[in-house]
């Protein structure tokens, strides 16, 4: 049973990586102004990348359940989605965020011969809030669904 737990957190870390890093790729693009195909493919490779170290290395279901425990949250329930939600979107969004806008700002500093008029932490604050919102948004939704996928693919419902 722990086995098929563990290999359902690292099917969990993938999915939910690969998802995150796909939209988290799109909204930063797109809230950049100077939308490229290129731009977003870079972005979100840079992402996936990342995403699914931290998902191996980073026990994120095991966290948000001890943190769950420690608070007396009942999994499944309201209270103890926003949490699990919340330390997911805390560990992955500032990672993947930092990553994606100081690409993003090298890329404009290189274009433009470093004579670009813009701020690295302005530029990283305010990508930080937009996707952070995002991610929680998106995590509070499909965890639970790819969740009960899993489960049931490993015939544990």
């Amino acid at each position: 049973m722990e086995e098929k737990m563990r290999k359902i957190g690292r099917q969990m870390g993938i999915r939910m990586g690969i998802l995150m890093s796909f939209c988290l790729a799109l909204v930063g693009t797109l809230t950049s102004g100077h939308f490229t195909v290129f731009g977003f493919i870079i972005s979100f490779i840079l992402s996936s990348v990342i995403s699914l170290l931290i998902g191996f290395f980073i026990p994120v279901g095991k966290i948000s359940g001890d943190v769950c425990r420690k608070l007396r949250l009942e999994r499944g329930k309201i209270g103890a989605r926003l949490v699990e939600t919340l330390i997911s979107d805390l560990i992955y969004t500032p990672i993947i965020t930092l990553a994606m806008v100081a690409l993003a700002y090298n890329m404009a500093m290189k274009q433009s011969g470093g004579m670009a008029e813009i701020r690295f932490l302005p530029m990283f604050f305010s990508s930080l809030i937009i996707c952070f919102v995002a991610a929680f948004i998106l995590i509070f939704i499909f965890m639970p669904m790819i969740l009960k996928h899993l489960m049931k693919k490993n015939d544990l419902v």
